[in-house]
Formats: C-alpha cells, sequence, structure tokens
C-alpha cells in the first residue's frame, strides 16, 4: 500500500506471523464471541499492523479498539484504515495534522457475479467494464476504489455511502481514479461535504489494492 500513498502515511502489511499476535484488552472486545478462527486472524493482524504503523508515527502502546459500528476507533490526533482478504492484510496510518481521513482497501482479483457488479457500479461503469474485453476483473477494481471512498467519507461526513452514490472515473495509464459523489446524495448531505474523492489504484496477477484520502485543505477549497 505504500506505494499508493504519500510517505507521510505510515503503512504496515502483515507477515505471517501477524496473524496470530497479540490483541490489547481494549481490541479484543471487538471480536465477538462466536467469531469464527479466520475472522480472529484477521482481526489480529489487522490491529498488529495497525499498532505497528502507529509506533512510525511516534504512537505507542495505544489500542485501536472498534466503534458500535465496527470501525476502528484511532487514537486522538491520528486517523487510519485497516484492509484484509484473504491472505492479505494492512494497515495505513497518518497524523491528523496532515490528513483528516485517509482509506485503503484490498480485494481478490476475480470476475464479480452479475447481481454483484450491478450493486456495486452504475450503469455507465459497467459500460466503461464492458468496453475491455479479456479483463472481466474491472468490476473488482471498482469495488475496491469503492470502499476506500467509503472509509474517506464516513469520518468525515458520518453518514452511509452506498457503492452506487459515487460516479467513478478510472485513469488506467496513471493508475488512478477519481469519484463525484452523486448530486441527490450530496443534497441530503451536511454542508460542506466533499463532493470529489481521488485516490490510486493497483493490479496484480490475484490482487486489486486502492488507496486515498483527504486533506483539511481540500476539504476547504
Amino acid at each position: 500500500m505504500d506505494d499508493l500513498l504519500p510517505e507521510w502515511v505510515a503503512v504496515e502489511v502483515a507477515a505471517e506471523e501477524d496473524y496470530a499476535g497479540r490483541l490489547l484488552p481494549e481490541e479484543a472486545a471487538g471480536l465477538s464471541e462466536r467469531a469464527v478462527a479466520s475472522r480472529r486472524r484477521e482481526f489480529t493482524a489487522g490491529r498488529v499492523c495497525a499498532r505497528r504503523a502507529l509506533g512510525r508515527l511516534g504512537v505507542h502502546g495505544l489500542a485501536v479498539p472498534t466503534s458500535p459500528g465496527r470501525a476502528p476507533v484511532w487514537p486522538e490526533g491520528t486517523t487510519g484504515s485497516i484492509t484484509h482478504t484473504a491472505g492479505y492484510c494492512a494497515a495505513a496510518v497518518a497524523l491528523r495534522s496532515d490528513v483528516r481521513a485517509v482509506g485503503i482497501d484490498a480485494e481478490r482479483r476475480t470476475i464479480l457475479p452479475g447481481n454483484v457488479r450491478g450493486s456495486i457500479c452504475l450503469p455507465e461503469e459497467l459500460a466503461w467494464c464492458a468496453e475491455r474485453p479479456g479483463e472481466d476483473w474491472w468490476p473488482a477494481v471498482h469495488f475496491s476504489a469503492k470502499e476506500v471512498i467509503y472509509k474517506l467519507w464516513s469520518p468525515i461526513v458520518g453518514t452511509w455511502l452506498d457503492f452506487l452514490h459515487a460516479r467513478l472515473t478510472i485513469d488506467v495509464a496513471a493508475r488512478e481514479w477519481e469519484a463525484r459523489i452523486l448530486p441527490g446524495k450530496l443534497a441530503e448531505s451536511p454542508p460542506g461535504t466533499p463532493a470529489v474523492f481521488r485516490g490510486r489504484f493497483h493490479v496484480a496477477p490475484d490482487l486489486v489494492r486502492s488507496a486515498g484520502y483527504v486533506t483539511d485543505s481540500e476539504l476547504r477549497a
């Protein structure tokens, strides 16, 4: 993920031992007693990576608990994002003096079923994907980018954002995306809500990664 974000965002990708790492008591409280072993491993790796990333920013020994909405609760003065998919987990953290929100997401590069594609992509996005024969995984890139958009939207706006509330434009050569929030969603959102989010992506043979961030200066622009 560090190839998709500026150097002042601390990024940590899980190693195998992180999946069996140690949770702090406040973090363990965020796991359901009914959580299966795979969920426990992913959750643990995410928190271990998050604390290691915080340490790179000079924030040591603090837990990253879970909010009632299931999002990570970052130590005061910081913000961040955690992602995990089969075989991959990472955390990205920044100081609030540098960034208002940061979002990361990783997905397996797979061909999504038609009904799933329709719940993620707007008709014009599906048309764009259809223009790329032999690359049927582009909806997975949209999925990953829109997960990032929500992770940027939520800490700033504090409301729900559906996949279909954002229209994505992808620059394949630059590996960049731009998302414009649909006018209807903006109309019902608080004043000052960002209308545009931007980020980057990378497509590997088996993995799609996306990341973005928003600064206070961008919100004031």
